[in-house]
């Protein structure tokens, strides 16, 4: 099977539609020109890009985020960081967290602060872009990962009329306590999906149990295979095999299990091997 074009009439979940909300996870990496020229390749006529510089007791200077839409959807996505530096913010456990969207649970103040930073601007571009009725997706990898989700579920809470049709993040960590992650899972059943690479680390940041996962998980193994649902002990076991693939690789199996193309590249394996 070949991977189909990117459907803007989707509505629900599918691997090509993943694939799809990973490239435009990726997409926000690119500057605003490239992120412009893309968007129009394929196929959105208005595209926002929204960029905000902010200083944070952690190496993270600026958020970077972008809103592009046509008569059928929208995708919001928000640019994912290195390794080096979300490891070492989410490993700080003298952050204390905040209070999350519309006063539910509780939030990383890393990512609350990421996100403040551009929210407004977000929410009024998509309630000034959503004149057709338009689904709406909210992507990213990551720091990115973390913020769309956060993104999507302050929309909900503030105003329920915007639920989104569907969340996708990749190498997301913990974002959220146990109160507004059930919060989240309730809102966004069947419209939430979060992949996991085999052993990116990041997923593992920060510690339980302060901050926990939201639904549902999607998971690689080390051959690259998909899986809805894997056991604790196969899990452990897949690990295992992952780490002993790339013993001699130039880096640590736990960091290039972050990278965002191999994400995509797991994708694409998935859907070309679909009959």
């Amino acid at each position: 099977m070949t991977i189909p074009a990117l459907d803007h009439a989707a509505g629900g979940y599918s691997l090509p539609h993943a694939y799809w909300m990973a490239r435009a996870a990726a997409l926000a990496t690119l500057d605003q020109d490239g992120i412009q020229a893309q968007a129009s390749a394929w196929g959105f006529d208005r595209v926002r890009y929204f960029e905000s510089t902010h200083r944070m007791p952690f190496p993270i200077e600026d958020t970077q985020a972008y809103v592009m839409a046509d008569d059928q959807m929208i995708i919001v996505g928000f640019r994912g960081t290195e390794v080096a530096k979300i490891r070492d913010w989410l490993t700080d456990v003298d952050t204390p967290p905040v209070p999350g969207p519309a006063n539910t649970g509780f939030v990383h103040y890393g990512f609350h602060q990421a996100l403040q930073s551009v929210y407004p601007q977000i929410r009024d571009t998509v309630v000034d872009f959503r004149d057709h009725g338009q689904s709406l997706w909210f992507t990213g990898h990551s720091l990115g990962a973390a913020l769309a989700m956060l993104a999507g579920a302050r929309l909900y809470l503030e105003q329920p009329r915007l639920l989104a049709h569907g969340i996708y993040t990749f190498g997301q960590p913990r974002t959220c306590e146990r109160l507004l992650a059930a919060a989240h899972n309730k809102a966004f059943a069947d419209r939430c999906y979060r992949f996991v690479n085999n052993n990116d680390i990041v997923p593992h940041l920060p510690p339980e149990p302060a901050y926990t996962h939201v639904d549902a998980l999607r998971y690689f193994d080390a051959d690259g295979r998909l899986h809805h649902a894997m056991p604790l002990l196969a899990t452990l076991q897949d690990r295992a095999k992952g780490v002993a693939i790339d013993l001699l690789a130039p880096e640590t199996d736990a960091i290039k299990d972050h990278h965002l193309p191999n994400y995509i590249a797991a994708l694409e394996k998935n859907i070309t091997a679909t009959p």
